[in-house]
């Protein structure tokens, strides 16, 4: 493990010469006109798209696992950029939003808005460094490869099991708020428990389709969904205003622009955590990269999906907190009215389960991709009963993991905050610093060289710090917020069982 851990710092394990390790050095010997522009923004010297390396073309086409050995066969890069960049923000606009206005009532506006802003730019930053990582490793397809690039067979090993979890995670949060829709709507009109399955069922349908783009056009209705639900919201608080208080005889709305006197520390960083988990869509980005046509019209997706999400979670936080106050919920829908919360409800069930089918897609295909990437018939790309088969088990598989884990940790904050402590601090900053140091700098001897080019300037050392910090960043959500949520785990647990069928949703 420590000689893996030191071929990190020495340009990664070992090499044989096979066509992956030319097309690499082909890419890391390059030197294009804009590559300048490159190193400003975090990456390596990658070809211009006018100009494409041949020798990346070639590996594109033979190291990525989504691309067919057969005639005929499941046809994985289909995507254009709007289809990845609607698909992005399906997966990451969705629960993360429904928590930020009880997060901005907790912290106060201005730290809020400070957060707010702060992770949506390193999110952005650490977004596009990804894509330059796959651009110079092609074969790459998920953070389990990634991790194997960085460390070795056991960092491949641990960063591809920890996604994966990660995914299970999350589409526990989606079957979680599924029930709480359903007992919201109908007035807790069943036991909790079948609302969870009836929730697992419908998505793991949903989740049959084998490529991201059949799910682009479902995500196409997730966003509109989330859209509707969240405007509906906005307006409904702002006609009942919930927040409202008496004050010298007089009814007005107040709000606090700095935290409560008496907060917790583990309140206070679970809302943080659920800050970072609103931005913790980088894990999948490796996925919807291989099936794009062309990887290199990522960035394009990135900028629609960070543009979206920036501009709506400052806009529905801060509008949501005004009006509601104190009181508002996690989720935000249920700060409104009883008939406003069930008409948001009703609008918000596509974004409820095809965001959370989103994410079980890939997290099944990183096993898929796994299990059957170097079978010799190509397994994974034909349209057998086989293959197809395959598919269904790992979805059935993946979706009955998150139903337990949804009946376990009843809670939605609690789940959230847990999930962006193990995996999001990393998956969605901490790794990207990593990515760069391994793209942008080597170890020679003593000394420190950069990559490709020899020598230090202003704008390589800028990016370093900002590198480093991201690190940073991620190692102290990571721990930090391990301590938070399970404080808070502990406390709510004396009146929230988990296999309950007692009401989830606010009353």
């Amino acid at each position: 493990m420590l000689q893996s851990i030191s071929t990190y710092f020495n340009q990664g394990p070992k090499e044989q010469k096979t066509p992956q390790t030319k097309v690499n050095e082909t890419s890391r010997d390059t030197s294009t006109s804009d590559g300048a522009a490159n190193a400003v923004l975090g990456g390596s010297n990658i070809a211009d798209p006018e100009k494409k390396d041949a020798g990346t073309e070639a590996g594109e086409q033979t190291l990525d696992p989504m691309t067919s050995r057969i005639e005929g066969g499941v046809e994985y890069k289909s995507m254009v950029w709007w289809q990845a960049g609607m698909v992005m923000v399906a997966e990451t606009i969705s629960l993360g939003i429904l928590s930020l206005p009880r997060a901005m009532a907790t912290l106060g506006i201005v730290p809020g808005l400070i957060l707010l802003v702060c992770l949506g730019a390193m999110a952005s930053y650490s977004g596009y460094v990804i894509g330059q990582f796959k651009i110079r490793y092609p074969h790459i397809h998920s953070m389990g490869c990634a991790g194997e690039v960085l460390f070795g067979r056991w960092g491949g090993e641990i960063l591809g099991w920890g996604q994966f979890l990660f995914y299970v995670f999350i589409m526990g949060s989606h079957i979680l708020t599924f029930s709480i829709m359903m007992n919201a709507i109908t007035e807790h009109g069943a036991c909790t428990i079948i609302w969870m399955v009836v929730g697992t069922i419908l998505s793991l349908v949903f989740t049959l389709p084998r490529t991201l783009k059949n799910l682009s056009y479902y995500s196409v209705a997730s966003f509109i969904s989330i859209i509707g639900a969240v405007m509906i919201t906005m307006i409904g608080v702002s006609i009942t205003k919930p927040g409202m208080r008496l004050v010298d005889g007089h009814e007005v709305l107040t709000v606090r622009l700095w935290p409560e006197d008496n907060l917790s520390f583990s309140t206070g960083f679970l809302a943080v955590a659920n800050m970072v988990f609103a931005y913790a869509g980088h894990v999948a980005f490796f996925t919807f990269i291989s099936e794009l046509k062309n990887p290199r019209d990522f960035p394009k997706a990135l900028a629609f999906l960070q543009c979206s999400d920036i501009s709506m979670y400052i806009i529905t936080a801060v509008v949501v907190y005004y009006y509601a106050g104190d009181r508002v919920a996690s989720p935000a829908l249920d700060s409104a009215s009883d008939v406003v919360k069930k008409v948001a409800y009703g609008v918000a069930i596509p974004t409820i389960v095809i965001a959370g089918v989103v994410n079980g897609h890939v997290g099944v295909k990183y096993l898929y991709v796994r299990l059957l990437r170097d079978h010799s018939e190509d397994l994974m790309h034909q349209k057998t009963w086989k293959s197809y088969g395959i598919w269904v088990g790992i979805c059935t598989g993946s979706w009955l993991g998150a139903w337990v884990i949804a009946e376990a940790v009843p809670v939605f904050s609690d789940l959230l905050g847990l999930t962006s402590a193990l995996f999001a601090s990393w998956f969605t900053l901490g790794l990207s610093g990593m990515f760069w140091i391994k793209m942008n700098l080597t170890r020679n001897g003593q000394r420190w060289k950069v990559v490709p080019r020899n020598g230090w300037s202003f704008s390589k050392t800028m990016l370093l710090l900002v590198n480093l910090l991201n690190i940073g960043v991620g190692a102290i959500l990571c721990v930090v917020g391990l301590y938070a949520s399970i404080s808070s785990m502990v406390h709510n647990g004396a009146t929230n069982k988990p296999f309950s069928c007692a009401n989830n949703a606010a009353r």
